[in-house]
């Protein structure tokens, strides 16, 4: 096999449903099960085929893999035959997402909290969210079957909270033809920057009044009575292109990941599935030894699937909860329509001899967590805030081991979520958030001189008297 053209392996790609058992073929676009109405999870029923080689050559295969210059192969496709290998070359959408660093924390940082860590920064892909590896498989799908059956029209539409708009618009916009984006956004509750770039691409933004749960609901009833193709996490497509989060983290760490912990964010689920059933695909080919202790992290305004796992195990019921307000606005989701697909892998998770658990963590540790690591140069968003959070509360609860090492899910770019900062900043945050600024995380930019005594002075004294302003400040010596 030559690693770097493109694969000749086909798949049988099949809709399960979780509910029922029924299974489908993808000759169309579902996001439910027509029979019972649970969702799906897309497996192929060849994948055992590919024990064939063994994990030793598979990790040859992706590693060489990572050198290609295959356009086709060059983001999250570099493991076709793990994601979506019913894809033909020509079909595959690539916009530069997937292998999204991953940075270490600086010793300083690390022996504050006493943990080794790193973040793996997924707001560097694309539209600067996680998001990405999804839209990149969800879109190559739709471009098949655009190909496959002629369609003239195709209109995705999806709910958000501002990252899947965004990645959805660039999507829709680079693939263009046929098809067309329309994104439903929670009035008043997505960033400025974040609602910049689904109107920056060209998509039609709607607002509705209310949460993210409310666009949701006007979304699942959009695709049950009419043709639009759903592009939040319902897509079972874009759940495979996400599992690239679990092949990349374990290919940085030379397929090796026993004594490694990953923190991801729940909000609708979509993402924590897909990390489990990445791992869960590594290992039952033999490519990986072991599997990850995996972490999902929750906050107290918006945690339906914590609450769930806290409670005894002979008495557990999952229940939708009311959100309040969340920095961590890609989490602020009080029913993920994921969670059933996280009940079913965690169950497999745990019996393939996996680690499971969610964690609780306040607005206050988000939001502390993220300034505490921006502080030490990286550039996690609130989401990389809960999980860092996350962290320090599963090490608080002993659930980490003293020399594991962990991994945080930093879901998008700081910049997306500037505004928390400043509100941190400025003691602005409203009283509903929960978040009490503290001092040492405070910074605020200082006036040199005002434009008064600006005006008093050519140009060589504002020069010679704005230097001895900042040398006296920030006690400097001069020059002997």
């Amino acid at each position: 096999m030559n690693a770097r053209q493109f694969p000749e392996y086909r798949g049988e790609m099949r809709y399960n449903c979780l509910g029922c058992g029924n299974n489908r073929g993808v000759d169309e676009l579902l996001y439910t099960c027509p029979d019972c109405g649970e969702v799906l999870l897309l497996e192929d029923s060849r994948l055992d085929s590919l024990k064939a080689l063994s994990g030793e050559e598979w990790r040859t295969i992706f590693d060489e893999r990572a050198a290609s210059k295959n356009t086709a192969l060059r983001g999250i496709f570099r493991f076709y035959e793990l994601i979506a290998p019913v894809l033909e070359e020509q079909d595959i959408v690539y916009l530069g997402e997937g292998n999204t660093p991953v940075i270490e924390a600086p010793k300083a940082l690390a022996d504050r909290v006493g943990q080794a860590f790193a973040f793996k920064n997924d707001g560097q892909n694309p539209s600067a969210s996680f998001k990405d590896r999804g839209m990149a498989c969800a879109f190559s799908y739709l471009k098949a079957l655009v190909r496959k059956h002629g369609w003239d029209e195709v209109l995705t539409v999806c709910a958000s909270t501002g990252d899947t708009s965004a990645a959805a618009a660039m999507y829709a916009s680079y693939v263009g033809g046929a098809i067309k984006s329309v994104v439903l956004l929670p009035h008043g509750k997505v960033t400025p920057q974040q609602l910049s770039q689904p109107l920056g691409s060209g998509a039609v933004v709607l607002e509705v009044p209310g949460v993210f749960d409310d666009c949701m609901k006007v979304v699942e009833y959009l695709a049950d009575h009419y043709r639009v193709a759903l592009l939040n996490s319902k897509n079972s497509w874009r759940i495979l292109g996400q599992e690239s989060f679990a092949f990349e983290v374990a290919q940085w760490r030379d397929w090796d990941t026993r004594n490694l912990s990953v923190f991801v964010p729940v909000g609708n689920a979509g993402n924590i599935t897909a990390i489990m059933s990445g791992f869960l695909k590594l290992r039952r080919l033999g490519i990986i030894a072991g599997l990850p202790r995996l972490f999902g992290v929750q906050s107290h305004h918006a945690d339906p699937v914590y609450r769930y796992y806290a409670a005894p195990a002979e008495s557990r019921k999952y229940a939708p909860v009311r959100v309040t307000p969340s920095v961590a606005q890609a989490a602020m989701i009080g029913n993920p329509v994921s969670f059933p697909r996280v009940h079913a892998l965690a169950q497999q998770y745990e019996a393939a001899g996996g680690y499971f658990a969610v964690v609780q963590v306040t607005e206050q540790a988000i939001m502390d967590a993220m300034l505490l690591a921006n502080r030490h140069g990286h550039i996690a968003c609130t989401q990389g805030g809960e999980t860092l959070a996350g962290m320090l509360a599963a090490k608080a609860l002993g659930l980490l081991a003293k020399d594991g090492y962990c991994l945080l899910d930093s879901t998008a770019h700081a910049l997306k979520f500037i505004d928390f900062q400043h509100m941190y900043f400025t003691d602005s945050f409203p009283q509903a958030f929960g978040v009490t600024p503290k001092n040492e995380y405070c910074n605020a930019p200082a006036l040199l001189m005002n434009e008064a005594d600006r005006a008093l002075l050519d140009e060589a004294g504002f020069v010679e008297k704005s230097a001895a302003i900042i040398a006296e400040r920030l006690h400097l010596s001069q020059k002997t």
